[in-house]
């Protein structure tokens, strides 16, 4: 949808210019009543240079006769198709400079933490492009063994709002598509509050981490020990037999 270019300072021109009513001026230039007059009577506005809506394809002469031959009418903006659709943002979401070294931190921590998002999502959460973002995934980036996985929510990059709502669509996608969700993340559906208030998980202490899996022996041993000889304690303390003729003395 169009929007009225400069409307204080299209206001200033019109009441300079035309004889249409306060109402008028305010209903086109989305201003109140009070402030217009407050601009006819030089208390509003003062020093701003008036913005001819005539020369600037806004408004036709024919539109303001017949809005000043009517005090009931309306004026209407003029069609402009140059403008049609600007309210639509196009390309990634600008980042302020002072965060910007900031980015690729944010871009891996979505990329460690919710794979399910597509570059796309990705590109607009942080305001950056997919040969960025692919580069950080296949580990490939100039600067990847410097870089550290950072909330962009806690960088200011995007807001939590906008986060869960592009993990809630990257969820519904891929059930839509018939793919199973693990916990984790399920887990990561949750909002900040839900998780803080989550009772912790069990962990293994450190000290015995990583001896689940160990073992004494291994399948090879123990397929072995069918087929080995087993004797008795007493059979080791018997002597291998000898020539009797050696023992004996001339």
């Amino acid at each position: 949808m169009a929007k009225l270019l400069h409307p204080k300072a299209t206001a200033v021109w019109l009441v300079d210019n035309t004889t249409l009513t306060f109402k008028q001026i305010a209903d086109f230039t989305g201003m109140h009543e009070l402030e217009v007059q407050g601009i006819a009577d030089g208390d509003v506005a003062a020093g701003v240079k008036g913005f001819d809506p005539i020369a600037n394809n806004q408004l036709t002469q024919d539109d303001i006769d017949k809005a000043e031959s009517s005090p009931m009418a309306r004026l209407k903006l003029k069609f402009n198709p140059a403008a049609h659709d600007e309210d639509k943002r196009r390309g990634p979401r600008y980042t302020p400079l002072s965060k910007r070294q900031d980015r690729p931190n944010s871009i891996l921590w979505l990329v460690k933490f919710h794979p399910e998002l597509a570059d796309s999502q990705i590109a607009k959460l942080v305001g950056t492009t997919k040969p960025t973002i692919q580069s950080i995934r296949e580990r490939t980036h100039w600067n990847i063994a410097n870089m550290q996985p950072i909330d962009p929510v806690a960088l200011g990059l995007c807001k939590q709002t906008e986060l869960d709502a592009a993990v809630q669509k990257a969820a519904s996608k891929r059930a839509a598509e018939g793919a199973a969700m693990s916990d984790d993340e399920r887990r990561k559906l949750l909002s900040t509050e839900q998780s803080l208030e989550m009772a912790p998980e069990p962990r293994m202490p450190t000290a015995i981490e990583g001896l689940e899996t160990f073992s004494l022996s291994d399948s090879s041993d123990d397929e072995e020990e069918d087929t080995r000889d087993i004797r008795d304690a007493d059979s080791f303390f018997n002597l291998p037999g000898g020539d009797d003729d050696e023992d004996e003395q001339p």
